[in-house]
């Protein structure tokens, strides 16, 4: 890793006002990075924000070929990084140069597809309801409405997900798009690939004439870096990839301010899997080695790794469960991303299993050896000992997953209907088992924001259809997603202009249509 200074990049300049500092970790090695890298001051996370604000104001006026212009110049400038990038993310993450190379290639691609979703134009959402002077009793009003820029946007990086989910990921591309200059705050498990990212957008932003406050890269590995963020009273938003403790944090926090501001958070997940009787029957070693696959997938270190598993009790599901901890247990461990998620996962572990009614198959230890690892872990309960306790729902973020065993498909459906927010939910079945299947499928889908057919959670589309969001504690909102190209709305807001002169309206709503979008008007789809 050369040439890292460890500096906060505030609106174009390096700034290191902060005493404390700290330092990369190689969770392989169990050894810290050279650069000390500075927690953001107060004074520095509001020179911040407050160049983000006033670069909005000349932000706001640009057209949306020049956002997605300088969109594709943030990809190119990604990609001209090379090696050093992919190298210096694997030593703070030990994710692997395969893995890195697939998160950088999803990462400049969900760039590019923004920016060619901005050069379509119809994001905008433009309504048109023209006048009726002529209306009885009372004359209807030409009223016109379209999505506008929320404003200035922080951005909380995630750890699992130093490329796709951090510093250029899809909630700074999403707002980059809809109009809003971003102050990513740097997750602490990867500063150094975020100061990495931080220069390629400053080259991107210059080549493309953006003024310098429209990005910012803050580090810290303290709450308070992050909670005076979202305190900032020019701030208007706020996305966040990260656990249920931390995003519920932001979210109490941005609540309590003078003026509240959204906070659109993804929190964690179980993504429960159910397995019908009849899947065990056809496929069973498949099932087993596609499960395996999925939660050790990452080092299990996915929000969409299915944690939960229902299956109604038989001496079949038993072999099918004695199979799954079999491969689990002859799987190497993977290295975890830093040592805080070994030790959380140690004490998430060792509480559900202390709750009673919870039995080890298998791992539910530190795994010996070197860097930070955690054994592959299985757990079982009961249907009645899981509808009983809600903590049995709490998120293992690592390689591990519990079965629970279900005296009936009544009983299954009230392990179902218990169920908290999730991100995902899967069924498998056969053919002939449909009727039973969609019963499940119509309670899950009022818990999940994704269902999913005799597959696996882990992995998720950059697509329009993607929703990944789900009802709390999965998300803080939702209606709304942060993969796929949707995922733009959460930064708009909606304004309706009412009796105005053409040529004070923006051009998405002008009679002529300039930029040629789809619009509704008068409630039929047109051009």
């Amino acid at each position: 890793m050369t040439n890292l200074t460890g500096f906060n990049f505030i609106a174009g300049t390096s700034s290191a006002q902060g005493s404390t500092t700290f330092a990369s970790f190689n969770p392989r090695t169990r050894t810290a990075g050279d650069v000390q890298f500075h927690n953001a001051t107060a004074e520095e996370i509001d020179r911040a924000v407050t160049a983000a604000a006033e670069a909005f104001e000349i932000t706001r006026d640009y057209s949306t070929a020049k956002r997605a212009d300088f969109l594709d110049a943030v990809a190119t400038e990604i990609e001209a990084l090379g090696d050093e990038l992919l190298q210096t993310a694997d030593w703070e993450t030990a994710l692997g140069l395969p893995r890195l190379t697939g998160e950088r290639g999803r990462t400049t691609g969900q760039l590019r597809a923004f920016a060619n979703l901005l050069r379509e134009g119809s994001y905008v959402g433009a309504i048109i309801d023209t006048a009726l002077p002529d209306r009885q009793p009372a004359p209807r009003p030409d009223i016109r409405r379209m999505l506008l820029p929320i404003g200035v946007v922080g951005v909380f990086s995630a750890s699992n997900f130093p490329f796709a989910f951090a510093v250029c990921g899809g909630d700074t591309a999403s707002a980059w798009a809809a109009g809003c200059p971003v102050v990513v705050k740097g997750h602490p498990g990867h500063p150094a690939t975020s100061e990495l990212f931080a220069g390629a957008v400053h080259k991107a932003i210059e080549k493309c004439g953006f003024p310098t406050g429209w990005f910012s890269l803050i580090q810290g590995n303290t709450v308070e870096v992050g909670q005076t963020l979202v305190r900032h009273p020019k701030l208007d938003a706020v996305g966040f990839t990260g656990s249920l403790r931390a995003g519920r944090a932001i979210y109490d926090t941005a609540a309590k301010r003078e003026r509240p501001i959204p906070v659109y958070a993804e929190m964690g997940s179980i993504n429960p899997v159910v397995i019908l009787p009849g899947a065990v029957s056809a496929r069973a070693e498949s099932l087993a080695e596609g499960l395996v696959g999925s939660v050790t997938l990452g080092a299990g270190q996915f929000c969409t790794n299915p944690g939960l598993i229902l299956m109604l009790k038989s001496a079949e599901t038993e072999a099918f469960i004695g199979l799954v901890r079999d491969k689990m247990a002859a799987r190497e461990p993977g290295v975890l991303l830093n040592e805080q998620i070994g030790s959380g996962l140690e004490k998430a572990v060792s509480a559900t299993l202390g709750r009673g009614r919870v039995e080890k198959l298998t791992g539910g230890e530190v795994a010996s050896g070197e860097g930070c690892r955690y054994t592959n872990t299985v757990l079982q309960t009961t249907s009645a000992a899981f509808i009983a306790d809600s903590a049995l729902q709490t998120e293992h973020f690592g390689p591990v997953t519990l079965f629970v065993m279900c005296d009936s498909t009544a009983d299954l459906e009230a392990a179902v209907q218990a169920l908290h927010g999730n991100l995902t939910a899967t069924i498998h079945a056969e053919n002939n088992e449909l009727e039973t299947a969609g019963k499940i499928f119509n309670l899950l889908r009022e818990k999940v924001g994704r269902l999913l057919w005799n597959g696996f959670p882990t992995g998720v589309e950059v697509v329009y259809s993607m929703q990944h969001g789900g009802p709390y504690p999965a998300t803080t909102a939702p209606a709304t997603t942060s993969v796929g190209m949707t995922a733009i709305q959460r930064f708009l807001r909606p304004v309706a202009f009412q009796n105005m002169p053409d040529a004070l309206m923006p051009p998405a709503l002008q009679n002529a249509n300039p930029l040629g979008i789809w619009r509704i008007v008068d409630g039929e789809t047109t051009k």
